[in-house]
C-alpha cells in the first residue's frame, strides 16, 4: 500500500513542477508587457491629468474669457545641445481664458546641423491641467543649420476652470519652462565641439 502511495506522489511531482514553470512564465511575460507599456501609459496619464506640471494640448481656443488675470513667466534651458535658447519676453500678464502668442528664439552655435526636442512643464504643478497649448514648437523636432537662429511661437490660454478648484483658484503666477535635449535619432560625432557653453540656462 505504501509503495502504491509513493508511486502516486512521484507521478504528481512532475505535473506540479510544470504548473509552477508555466505560472512563472506567465508572470514574467505579464511583467515584461507592463514594463514596456509603463512609459507611454505614464505620459498619457500626465497629459490627461496634468500630473507633474504637464500642460494640456488644445485643439481650439477658449470661448470664455474672465476679467481676472494671471501672470505667466517663461523659463528656458538647454541640455546637451550647442544652442542658445531664450524667451523673447520674460513674462506676460493675461486674462484667464484669453488666447495669446509668445515667442522663444533658438540659435545653433556649432558648425554642424543639430536637432533637438523640447520637454516642458509648468509650476505650480497643479496648474498643469489648466494650461492649454494650441500651438507649440515642442510638439515636433527642431533642426537648425550651423549658425541659424529661429523664432519659435507658443500659443496658449489658461482654462477658466482654474478658478473653480480649491487647489488652483488662488494661483497668481504660472511659470512655463522648456528644456531642449538632442533628438533621440541624432548621434553627435565624438570630435564635434560646440561653440560656447554646452548647457545654456535662461532661468528667471
Amino acid at each position: 500500500m505504501a509503495d502504491r502511495n509513493d508511486t502516486a506522489a512521484e507521478t504528481k511531482k512532475p505535473a506540479n513542477n510544470r504548473g509552477i514553470v508555466i505560472a512563472c512564465l506567465v508572470f514574467a511575460s505579464t511583467m515584461g508587457g507592463m514594463a514596456y507599456a509603463a512609459v507611454p501609459l505614464y505620459e498619457l496619464f500626465c497629459q490627461v491629468t496634468g500630473y507633474g506640471g504637464t500642460t494640456q494640448r488644445a485643439e481650439q481656443y477658449s470661448d470664455t474669457i474672465l476679467d481676472r488675470t494671471v501672470k505667466v513667466r517663461f523659463d528656458s534651458n538647454v541640455n546637451g545641445l550647442p544652442w542658445t535658447f531664450r524667451p523673447k519676453q520674460r513674462e506676460v500678464e493675461v486674462r484667464i481664458g484669453e488666447t495669446i502668442q509668445v515667442e522663444y528664439i533658438a540659435t545653433n552655435n556649432s558648425e554642424r546641423t543639430t536637432s533637438g526636442q523640447a520637454t516642458y512643464n509648468v509650476t505650480p504643478q497643479t496648474a498643469g491641467a489648466f494650461f492649454n497649448k494650441v500651438e507649440c514648437f515642442c510638439f515636433t523636432e527642431m533642426s537648425l543649420e550651423p549658425g541659424e537662429s529661429i523664432d519659435m511661437p507658443v500659443v496658449f490660454f489658461v482654462d477658466p476652470a482654474i478658478v473653480d478648484q480649491r487647489e488652483t483658484q488662488n494661483i497668481e503666477t504660472i511659470t512655463l519652462s522648456y528644456t531642449f535635449f538632442p533628438h533621440a535619432t541624432e548621434a553627435a560625432p565624438v570630435a564635434a565641439a560646440p561653440v560656447g557653453d554646452e548647457k545654456n540656462s535662461d532661468s528667471l
